[in-house]
């Protein structure tokens, strides 16, 4: 594959245009039943249906790709932009925006989702889901506000794990491999009368990247361990009731970054690793009234607890309460002060105001009496929140050509932290969602839906879509859909109020054992929401003679009022004041070549123009993926993978994964033994400059037995 400068288009979108009739004759005739997905609408649709595009990572990807994390599953999809923030913190976002967070893109396991509104992040390593659960993954490329609310400004995942009906065995998994990588995998299943469970229990760890800049050696290791219980109950013919248990154990390390502030002071060096814990637990209840009429209630409840505490050095003066004042008088002024204090000593405090210049002096008085001893002490930057989520949905046939899907949906947010929020904040949520499908003839289909929404700390909004797809045949449908979506402010970046407390302070400050740095950080309060105008127009189709699926689109997204700054403690100073606009192509292509040969190809071509620099770092120009699956018989199989793209942050990331797996046949049970071998074939750092590794592949192997 080769990354130019021209976007795609596909001769199979002209041969549609000009000669259907001809094209129906030759290759759309087929008996073979629909595929179906379900996250674009929250209707049952066809691909060529879909008032957009969606990606399906099906079961068969995700063995063959090797891959141990979803975010590196999601490299699969065509403009996703994959990174690392460290080695245990992926960056996923799709076409781009800001380089180290996910805040513009829903990520839902099951229906549900794992987006920490208090942070406005997606923890990718520590989903509490292992990937031997999943049975495939749904991503729409697009805005879907009107389905998910806001966060699904630009795009949605949907993580669908595996029906606990198919499930029925005992599964054992161990993966060893350079780079600390020891991974493990069981899960028993089970069914009675009616019912179905699977519990499995899963663990992963591995060193992550080996050095920084510097050539020292990178703290960046990670070890975590997950439950999941799925349970599947048929009450009788119309009702059946769904549950799940989820529980998250490990700790990230994070490298030492703090600096003092003042000069002369040496850091503590001590490490600032997190131990994270996540539980989860859901309910839905499913009531089919007839063939056409269905609902669901579903509840769910999350805690996501991220304890961080680390050793902290700064001088005596940190916690002057003059200090803290002229801070919050003029935070520039102040800073320039602290990072220059010898300076001041001699001609007295900087220009500025008197009140400012009055503060000054008494800190510069503070400093010549001997507050610049160094200090020493306790910094917990640990967070917790929860989320409570209550959602109905109904779904109408109204006739043989015109479908509704209308629901509520109740979600209650808070966040804990003495860091970041100086006690807890809470936010409500309530939706009212619908989306009407009308099939007007045979072949054109007109779809419209909106999502009204109120938050507590936000207000109200109310987005729309609507979307004609021309089907040529059920199997091959143009579509053109505009859409508008938002995203909420979250609870980090509106309502901020940050600052640490160092406690266990030795020698004590100012006769006090525990007290505030003097840096402090308020957001403003009145963010408002950003606001998207999307504008795509597409192909799908499935030529089945062939086993040949194809997508293609061409997109136009304005981005407005976006929050771009980032979350820093002294820098931040959050506003809607910017924009961005994505234009461009993407493709995708999958092949199945009879029954041994399968052959998957993604390119995105994505012009990303932003006024804050920081929203175009994380845009690809180019990038994209190939894959050749094959089943050479006798229980051996192999996948050949290769993922580029051309600056990502800056750096070119181009890499070739093979997978080479024998599965042997034990009686009634089975043993497959796998192989990966992961090529970088570039020389330079994942995203940002930190993250090296001393060798550009990496081996591991897995045995998986299975009865």
């Amino acid at each position: 594959m080769s990354f130019g400068s021209a976007s795609p288009h596909s001769p199979l979108v002209l041969a549609l245009i000009f000669s259907p009739p001809l094209l129906a004759d030759d290759l759309f005739l087929d008996s073979e039943p629909l595929p179906h997905v379900l996250t674009a609408t929250r209707l049952k649709q066809s691909p060529a249906a879909v008032p957009g595009s969606m990606t399906v990572i099906d079961s068969e990807l995700i063995n063959a790709s090797g891959a141990r994390d979803i975010s590196e599953l999601l490299r699969l999809v065509p403009g996703m932009m994959v990174g690392n923030i460290t080695g245990n913190q992926a960056a996923v976002n799709y076409h781009g925006t800001n380089a180290s967070e996910a805040r513009r893109m829903q990520v839902l396991i099951d229906g549900r989702s794992v987006y920490r509104a208090g942070l406005a992040t997606v923890d990718w390593s520590d989903i509490p889901v292992a990937m031997e659960d999943i049975e495939r993954i749904e991503v729409f490329r697009g805005p879907n506000t009107v389905s998910y609310g806001a966060n699904a400004l630009m795009a949605v995942v949907n993580i669908i794990t595996r029906n606990t009906a198919d499930s029925h065995g005992t599964r054992m998994k161990v993966t060893r491999g350079q780079r600390g990588i020891d991974d493990f995998y069981a899960s028993q299943g089970v069914g009675w009368d009616g019912g179905d469970l699977r519990l499995s229990l899963s663990g992963q760890q591995d060193d992550g990247f080996d050095s920084d800049r510097k050539g020292a050696d990178y703290r960046d290791s990670r070890r975590l361990n997950r439950l999941n219980l799925a349970v599947s109950q048929t009450l009788n013919e119309q009702q059946s009731i769904d549950w799940q248990l989820n529980a998250k154990d490990g700790s990230n390390q994070r490298p030492y970054t703090y600096r003092p502030v003042f000069s002369g002071i040496t850091a503590a060096g001590n490490n600032s690793d997190v131990v994270a814990k996540d539980y989860a637990g859901s309910l839905r209840w499913n009531l089919d009234l007839n063939p056409d009429h269905s609902l669901y209630i579903q509840g769910s409840a999350q805690h996501w607890d991220r304890q961080q505490t680390w050793r902290a050095c700064d001088a005596e003066v940190s916690f002057s309460p003059e200090l803290t004042q002229l801070w919050q008088l003029n935070p520039n002024y102040t800073e320039r002060l602290a990072r220059n204090i010898e300076r001041y000593l001699g001609p007295g405090a900087p220009a500025g105001t008197a009140a400012e210049q009055a503060l000054a002096n008494q800190v510069l008085d503070q400093w010549r009496n001997g507050a610049r001893r160094t200090l020493c002490g306790d910094i917990d930057q640990s967070t917790r929140e929860s989320r409570y989520d209550l959602e109905l949905q109904d779904t109408l046939s109204l006739s043989d050509s015109l479908r509704l899907v209308s629901g509520l949906n109740y979600r209650y947010d808070r966040a804990d932290s003495e860091t970041y929020f100086n006690g807890t904040l809470d936010d409500t949520t309530w939706r009212a969602f619908g989306q009407l499908e009308w099939r007007a003839t045979e072949h054109w289909l007109l779809q419209g839906g909106a999502m009204f929404e109120d938050t507590q700390l936000t207000g109200s909004s109310l987005t729309p879509r609507v979307a004609v797809n021309y089907l040529i045949t059920p199997r091959h449908g143009l579509r053109a859909v505009y859409s508008e979506a938002i995203r909420s402010p979250d609870m980090f970046e509106n309502n901020v109020n940050w600052s640490y407390r160092v406690t266990n302070l030795q020698p004590t400050a100012y006769g006090q054992s525990s007290a505030r740095y003097f840096v402090k950080t308020r957001g403003p309060g009145n963010l408002e929401q950003e606001h998207m105008r999307s504008r795509e127009l597409g192909y799908n189709g499935f030529f089945a003679e062939w086993g040949l699926a194809v997508d293609v689109k061409v997109f136009h997204d304005e981005i407005t009022g976006m929050i771009s700054e980032p979350l820093r403690n002294n820098q931040y100073i959050a506003s809607n004041a910017n924009s961005s606009r994505f234009t461009g192509a993407e493709t995708q292509l999958d092949w199945h070549l009879g029954s041994a040969d399968r052959l998957r190809l993604t390119y995105a071509y994505v012009d990303a123009q932003a006024s804050n620099p920081l929203d175009a770092q994380q845009t690809a120009r180019n990038s994209g993926s190939a894959g050749w699956l094959r089943n050479w018989g006798q229980g051996w199989n192999s996948a050949l993978f290769y993922y580029g793209d051309d600056a990502l942050n800056g750096y070119r990331f181009e890499r070739v994964d093979t997978r080479i797996a024998k599965r042997i046949s034990l009686g009634k049970a089975s043993l497959e033994l796998a192989g990966v071998l992961q090529q970088r074939l570039d020389n330079q750092p994942t995203t940002f400059v930190d993250n090296n590794y001393d060798e550009r592949r990496v081996m591991y192997f897995s045995a998986e037995l299975a009865f």
